[in-house]
């Protein structure tokens, strides 16, 4: 698919629930989107993304020329850009400024500016450290999971959103970048203390890959965070250097999404070519295409979540359709919505809605989900992996 770059990933439910991952994975940043083709050439470099809205567009000129007026009056662009898209009725429209628009470019190339922790806000508001990336920053200080996270330069964290509490850390409202000090306040048992972080330019690991067992016919879990570039091909190379006679379980729970063009190559290594989605921007019909060549043999298992959005969703819908795998777990998301961004005076990207992609079998995502083969709650990878073996595919 030469030329094509997609994200899909909405913009304003990742800076709400789904930031549990925090700094584990892209999605972290507080503005990583997802997205479809290039709108044309002149603007390569802004493309668009698949989000969710219940309402057609908004008209882009009227966006740009509010942008302009805002400028030559000596005001911001994007706070006035903001003011129509909110007024329009486009409920995931979005407006981004320069800084943050490149910081989910770097973030959809597998990087991201924090300290290296992934943490969640407990029923009693507590914020825990959930995980800390090794070597960067936090682990460095000493960080470690299950350390609650007081204060962030002095502001108490206790029963704030996580979605603030990242950009606290990041530094969001300074503008804080790479190499800017941070300090955290944190309690571990008794034990209260500081730390003083830098914070660093960190490389996210999308895909992670370990057997199910000792046996040799072991299943081969492999679960994708998320869709950042190079994430298809480490599916594939996942896939083929798994032993003949193993099942694949394909983790996509949490994943919010990311690269379309990379769920389309994990695609490929699971089917023989054919149709993965279709699309329409106002109205175009457009289709995207697996690769020949995959494994079509080897039995899969996708596990889900309403965690599971957009170009996750895309590549389950695919599976699922085209008879390839049996998903398990509960209702996806229900992201599939097309956005177009595009420049607006000042240098800040405006995201509208334009249409909308279907699975294989013409189902449509947007609100409704994917509905899983077999349901399951809390105990899903287990009932996964029987599933699994059930298909002969090892345990």
């Amino acid at each position: 698919m030469p030329g094509l770059t997609h994200r899909w990933v909405p913009r304003g439910v990742h800076r709400g629930a789904a930031l549990t991952l925090v700094f584990a994975s892209v999605l972290a940043t507080a503005a990583a989107t997802g997205s479809l083709p290039r709108q044309d050439d002149k603007d390569a470099e802004i493309k668009t993304r698949a989000v969710s809205s219940t309402v057609g567009s908004v008209d882009g000129e009227e966006i740009a020329d509010a942008a302009a007026d805002a400028e030559a009056d000596g005001k911001s662009g994007t706070a006035a850009a903001e003011e129509v898209v909110s007024r329009s009725g486009d409920r995931w429209g979005a407006v981004y400024d320069e800084r943050e628009y490149k910081e989910f470019e770097q973030a959809l190339d597998g990087s991201y500016t924090g300290v290296g922790i992934s943490a969640r806000r407990s029923s009693r508001g507590v914020i825990a450290v959930t995980g800390v990336q090794a070597g960067g920053p936090a682990d460095l200080a000493g960080v470690r999971e299950g350390d609650l996270l007081r204060t962030v330069d002095g502001r108490a964290v206790g029963g704030r959103p996580v979605a603030e509490v990242v950009a606290l850390l990041r530094g969001d409202r300074t503008g804080a970048a790479e190499g800017t000090p941070v300090v955290l306040g944190l309690r571990r048992g008794g034990h209260t203390w500081t730390a003083t972080l830098r914070r660093a330019r960190l490389s996210t690991e999308a895909v992670t890959v370990r057997r199910l067992g000792d046996a040799p016919s072991s299943a081969v879990l492999i679960k994708v965070a998320a869709f950042t570039k190079g994430a298809g091909t480490a599916v594939r190379e996942a896939v083929d250097a798994a032993p003949g006679d193993a099942g694949i379980l394909l983790d996509l729970r949490a994943n919010a999404g990311g690269l379309v063009t990379e769920a389309v190559t994990a695609s490929s290594a699971f089917l023989d070519g054919g149709l993965v989605a279709t699309y329409d921007v106002h109205g175009d019909q457009r289709a995207l295409y697996a690769d020949a060549g995959g494994d079509t043999g080897r039995p899969l298992v996708v596990l889900v979540d309403g965690g599971t959005m957009s170009a996750a969703e895309l590549l389950t819908g695919a599976l699922q359709d085209r008879g390839r795998a049996v998903t398990v777990g509960s209702r996806t998301f229900g992201k599939g919505s097309v956005q177009m961004p595009s420049k607006l005076p000042g240098g800040s990207v405006a995201e509208l809605t334009v249409g909308q992609y279907r699975t294989p079998a013409g189902r449509s995502v947007e609100g409704s989900g994917i509905t899983p083969d077999v349901g399951a709650g809390p105990e899903a990878q287990q009932r996964a992996e029987t599933v699994l073996s059930g298909l002969g595919g090892g345990s």
